[in-house]
């Protein structure tokens, strides 16, 4: 006689099986909560990544804007002078129908213009890259200069008071008027040349992202990348 059989019912249950589950730290997938959470975030708004972006935006805006005292330098020696001439009483424009200044504005346009495309290829051959804080800093940077441009030109060429000159000089000799800046939106020719040119070179010789199906970049910063599970 043969010894009955165990009953099914008697017998363990067997343990599911997950063909798919992986132990843990295979294929280095032991997880780091803070390597990419909130407190690990390195690129992020508010990490290390983008305090060092600001900080170097504002050094880049205020060494731009302080540039603008050679603009001034410049525009008051290249800008046209404009003619008076006084007699007893009234003092008056000895070329009526001269295009001195307007060529004083045009001057500080071509200017402004040169400055933000320089300032502008400056920064990204330092720095290889766009970014939004770069293009808020040239802009800045730029306006600002072209206020202390403005500012300087006329303080280093004639004096304002052309009253007061027409009696130093004397009746029928001729001097030249104040430098000034008879349109104003002259001075949104530097942030806006600026801002062209940043955009222009990021988008030419910037990196750029990578095409679908080659291999991403390595991560030099120290974390290790999680592996997708093998199935």
């Amino acid at each position: 006689m043969t010894a009955p059989l165990t009953p099914r019912d008697n017998q363990p249950p067997e343990e599911p099986h997950h063909p798919t589950a992986t132990p843990a730290g295979v294929h280095g997938a032991t997880a780091d909560p803070g390597a990419h959470g909130p407190d690990g975030d390195h690129g992020g708004l508010g990490g290390p990544e983008f305090a060092r972006e600001l900080r170097e935006a504002a050094l880049i805006a205020l060494v731009v804007a302080v540039s603008g005292v050679l603009l001034g330098v410049l525009w008051a020696w290249l800008a046209p002078k404009v003619p008076l001439i006084a007699d007893t009483r009234n003092v008056y424009l000895k070329n009526t129908e001269g295009e001195e200044a307007i060529g004083a504005d045009g001057t500080f346009v071509l200017l402004s213009l040169a400055f933000g495309l320089v300032s502008a290829a400056v920064v990204f051959l330092v720095r290889r890259r766009g970014g939004i804080p770069l293009v808020v800093a040239l802009v800045v940077g730029g306006l600002l200069g072209a206020l202390a441009g403005w500012v300087m030109g006329m303080w280093l060429g004639p004096g304002p008071d052309v009253a007061a000159h027409a009696k130093q000089v004397g009746p029928g000799v001729t001097f030249y008027g104040p430098l000034r800046l008879q349109a104003k939106g002259a001075l949104l020719a530097w942030p806006i040349a600026a801002m062209l040119g940043q955009l222009l070179l990021t988008g030419l010789f910037g990196p750029r992202d990578p095409e679908p199906g080659e291999p991403p970049e390595p991560d030099w910063s120290g974390h290790q990348r999680q592996q997708p599970p093998a199935g």
